[in-house]
């Protein structure tokens, strides 16, 4: 099935993520217009608006929640207020908390806001009271009393000469505070439900205030009184003033009175004109989008609610917050849609490429579908259904995909590559329950087929010509309904020919069907053998094999000429939900329920790699058609985009190994122009032992070599000298290297205080580890120092032997060359019979296991005429004796053959005897000792 020729994938890499940044409570804009911040538990996080990326986020240390919090007019200062009653203020580019204190509040803060100097911040409690803080000098300055219950809205007058404060509480009604004076000098009364935003006029002589009483309320500031009270027929969450000196005439405004707009349980915005309390505009909704029922607004979360509306005078847009946490930003003066965000996806239950693999649509567990950018992460929500979306397919071209829901129904949908809007093309509707999975045809857009929950298999036909304009949406109808198993259907899939359709269901059981004949599906085959309900089916791209995998923990791999199963696939602990082919059908990709992703090869049946990709159930796993990016969605509400990393790191690698090459070269030009520094920093870039073993090696054989390698070290950076320090515990285990280990350690030991050495990672185990070879080589030094000095003092006994009988000796041995008539050194061997006690022993070696070694120290004793040295072999226990004696050449000899013949005999039984005979000869080389 593999191809030899195939580069298999080794690892994927996370290239980007769709993280949850906003998951309810306040959101506030900077005055720049750049940045949006939102609470999202314990955070504040700040999106960048032209990215769509989270650049910044604060947390308390305490991990409470984040009940509030305030951005100061410039843009510098952060005020966050959590349930432990801290206010903290941030430099929030740096995340980095530059003050705290006790907030004085006894129950948690509510609401918070600066005034235009950015001096001034009043926080509203649960408590009733108010208290406004100098956060320059760090004081608390006012404290408010007289609101009854939540303090949920506090808004400084925009002049700020006139120093007023307004609130408002559970009471409904909005208390004007005098700054001045500490008092509430009015309360304006309107409202009979909870006052929810104000917008104040630019003269700051009028002011709008909107309420859930489903009223907006048109003030004069100057005479305290209301002027006009509008019914707006929905609760309003958020007010904005339009400016008086723009052209608004899209929206219908025509005169110059006062306008405003309002956001509330309808989910679309209405711009009112204040004299005349008549909705002149009311924004369209896409087509997709059925109308709002009365009975589903009323409903507290209707989740096409708006829930905040926040002006952005400088860009001339408008931002609005949705129940389901989507932040849309809208330019004016038209109204369009210009940016959304969507700060919270909750559960992903599937996600798919499409286009130009330049976008996601992503299926949460909502009624509304996903369509994200992923260069800006901007998104597009799409509305049609009315239930929750469960699966997706994309047709080959990738512009046109398809949904299935709970609602019983399917949609067909087409993405503009010019425009990348994305709209409704087709529906149908015929199932008599959930529909929980959809799949496209391969060759063609001309049919998708489903597959439900009432346990039926639906073919449904795609028009040769799709409607062109968003208005039109074509109704499909089914070509054949079959009743395909016991249980519900949770996939099906379509081979790549569009002949064959398969299968998987709640039964066990996965089928293989027939799409050849235009009536109805025909089956060929039942693929039994998993143990549980089977999640996923999926096509080989090129064999006749077919991928399943189950709750049972498997996938499994057959043949679809005679249903036997192939192989099985087994490293998952919990379901596999997904499963799909790569690397042209030579590879898979499994998830799993527990939050794995791993990657097989099919040929070795093993697992490749294996991706930790989230904290829970992988619902969504699809791979472009180039296989070189994955996407994964989770019920962790995460979604990541993984990118194919095997011919990176076969580049990287190579590039590595060339990289190397060069460097090496370079080093050995530095050695030969004696440039050690150069070489000794290059060669500890490497990170090879070996070769930065290799420049204290040539330092060390040029003169002055412990002057210049004390020199060179001590000029390297601290990185380099701890790594300096590793490299020598390795060298140090090696008795040839020791030498250049120790005196690397030398100089560090010496010149640097022990303060920094103990800084350096992993010093204590370094120096732990250098302690018993070190001990271990002293050892061995201090035998072969022993070792030498016998074999000195060996030397000049042997040439003693040769001097006057009447020499003295404790007198200074002469070193001259022999004479020609001084005698030389023969050894014989004769077997000892029992006469111990003629030959004087000396002593043993004091260490047997050195037998081997030819400077191994032993103990002597000086005789007149001979000497002796027993040797104790790591063989035998026999004894060697060397004496001294008189005789001649041939009688030596003729004794020695004898000897010999004598002690191999009883070379294990009896002791050695070497006689060093004294014989006259004529000549005597220069520098010959012994002979044997």
């Amino acid at each position: 099935m593999a191809n030899s020729n195939l580069q298999f994938k080794t690892n994927y890499v996370v290239s980007s993520k769709i993280e949850p940044f906003y998951k309810g409570g306040k959101v506030q804009i900077s005055n720049d217009e750049q940045h949006i911040f939102c609470t999202c538990g314990s955070r504040v996080n700040v999106l960048e608006i032209s990215t769509g990326k989270i650049i910044h986020s604060v947390e308390h240390d305490d991990l409470e929640d984040i009940t509030s919090f305030a951005l100061s007019c410039d843009d510098e200062l952060l005020v966050t207020a959590s349930r432990a009653l801290l206010l903290k203020q941030w430099d929030w580019r740096q995340a980095q908390c530059t003050r705290s204190w006790r907030a004085i509040h006894t129950v948690p803060v509510a609401s918070m806001t600066f005034d235009s100097t950015s001096t001034l911040l009043a926080t509203g409690g649960c408590d009733g009271t108010i208290k406004l803080w100098d956060v320059v000098k760090q004081y608390c300055t006012h404290n408010l009393k007289g609101s009854s219950g939540v303090v949920h809205l506090v808004q400084f007058h925009p002049d700020i000469s006139r120093l007023q404060l307004f609130s408002s509480s559970l009471d409904c009604g909005i208390r004007l505070w005098d700054l001045r004076s500490s008092q509430c000098v009015c309360v304006l009364q309107s409202h009979y439900s909870a006052v929810t935003s104000l917008s104040f006029s630019a003269d700051g002589d009028t002011m709008v205030s909107s309420g859930r009483d489903k009223i907006c309320t048109v003030w004069d500031l100057e005479t305290r009184k209301a002027k006009r009270t509008v019914p707006v027929y929905e609760a309003v969450e958020g007010v904005v003033l339009l400016p008086e000196n723009k052209d608004f005439s899209q929206i219908g405004v025509e005169s110059k009175d006062l306008h405003f707009i309002t956001a509330g349980s309808k989910g679309v915005l209405r711009v009112w004109e204040a004299s005349t309390a008549r909705c002149i505009y009311s924004q369209k909704l896409l087509s997709t989008l059925s109308p709002v029922s009365g009975e589903e607004e009323e409903q507290d979360d209707n989740p096409r609610s708006l829930t905040y509306l926040l002006h952005l005078p400088v860009s001339s847009r408008l931002a609005t917050v949705t129940a389901e946490h989507n932040i849309v930003l809208y330019q004016l003066p038209a109204l369009t849609t210009q940016q959304q965000f969507v700060g919270y996806s909750d559960e992903v239950l599937d996600v798919k490429f499409l286009g130009k693999d330049s976008h996601i649509v992503v299926a949460t567990n909502s009624c509304q579908l996903k369509v994200f950018e992923l260069l800006t992460n901007s998104c597009q929500i799409l509305y049609g259904h009315t239930d929750t979306v469960l699966s997706l397919d994309v047709f080959k071209k990738g512009s046109l995909f398809a949904s299935c829901a709970k609602d019983r129904s399917v949609r067909v949908w087409q993405l503009d590559g010019d425009s990348g809007q994305v709209r409704c093309v087709a529906q149908g509707s015929s199932h008599s329950n959930a529909v929980g999975s959809i799949t496209c045809s391969r060759m063609k857009a001309t049919f998708v087929v489903s597959g439900s929950q009432d346990c039926t298999v639906k073919v449904w036909d795609l028009p040769a010509d799709l409607p062109a304009t968003g208005e039109d949406i074509h109704e499909l109808t089914a070509r054949c309904t079959e009743k395909a198993h016991d249980k519900d259907i949770n996939s099906v899939a379509v081979s790549p020919n569009d002949k064959l359709l398969a299968s998987g269901s709640q039964d066990r059981t996965a089928k293989l069907w027939s799409l050849a004949d235009e009536g109805n599906l025909g089956l060929l085959g039942v693929f039994r053998g998993h143990r549980r309900g089977v999640w996923a089916v999926c096509f080989s791209p090129v064999d006749q094999v077919l991928a399943t995998s189950s709750a049972d923990g498997t996938t499994k791999l057959w043949s679809l000429q005679d249903f036997s199963c192939l192989k099985t696939f087994e490293g998952h602990d919990a379901s596999v939900l997904k499963v799909i082919f790569v690397s042209r059908g030579t590879q898979l990709l499994t998830s799993g329920s527990d939050g794995l992703v791993k990657l097989w090869t099919i040929k070795t049946n093993e697992c490749v790699k294996t991706l930790d990709a989230h904290q829970d159930k992988v619902w969504g796993l699809h791979a472009t058609r180039k296989d070189d990016k994955m996407v994964t969605g989770s019920a962790d509400s995460n979604i990541t985009v993984w990118v194919d990393v095997t011919e990176v790191e076969l580049a990287e690698e190579q590039a590595k190994q060339e990289d190397q090459i060069l460097k090496k070269q370079e080093l050995s030009n530095l050695l030969h122009e004696k440039k050690y520094l150069k070489a000794l920093g290059l060669a500890i870039s490497l990170d090879q032992p070996h070769t930065v073993l290799t420049v204290i090696k040539a330092i060390r054989q040029g003169e002055d070599r412990e002057e210049l390698l004390e020199k060179t070290i001590l000029k390297l950076r601290v990185d380099q000298k701890e790594s300096l320090l590793r490299y020598c515990v390795v060298w140090n285990t090696n008795a040839r290297n020791c030498q250049d280990a120790q005196s690397v350690l030398q100089v560090l030991l010496t010149h640097l205080p022990p303060e920094e050495l103990l800084q350096y990672q992993g010093a204590r185990t370094n120096l732990e580890g250098l302690i018993p070879y070190t001990e271990r080589h002293m050892q061995r030094i201090g035998n072969l120092l022993q070792a030498s000095m016998f074999l000195n003092y060996m030397w000049q006994k042997m040439r003693v032997a040769g001097a006057p009988s009447s020499m003295d000796q404790d007198e200074e041995m002469d070193t001259t060359p022999l004479a020609q008539t001084q005698p030389v050194f023969m050894i014989d061997k004769e077997k000892e019979k029992g006469s111990g006690e003629e030959n004087r022993d000396v002593g043993d070696d004091s260490d047997s296991g050195q037998d081997e070694d030819p400077n191994c120290p032993v103990e002597d004793e000086e005789d007149d005429d001979e000497v002796s040295v027993t040797k104790k072999p790591s063989t035998n226990d026999g004894r060697t004796e060397i004496k001294e004696s008189n005789g001649t050449n041939g009688n030596h000899h003729s004794e020695s053959e004898e000897s010999s013949e004598e002690e191999d005999t009883k070379e294990d039984e009896k002791d050695q005897t070497i006689t060093v005979k004294r014989l006259p000869v004529s000549t005597a080389p220069q520098g010959q000792t012994l002979a044997s």
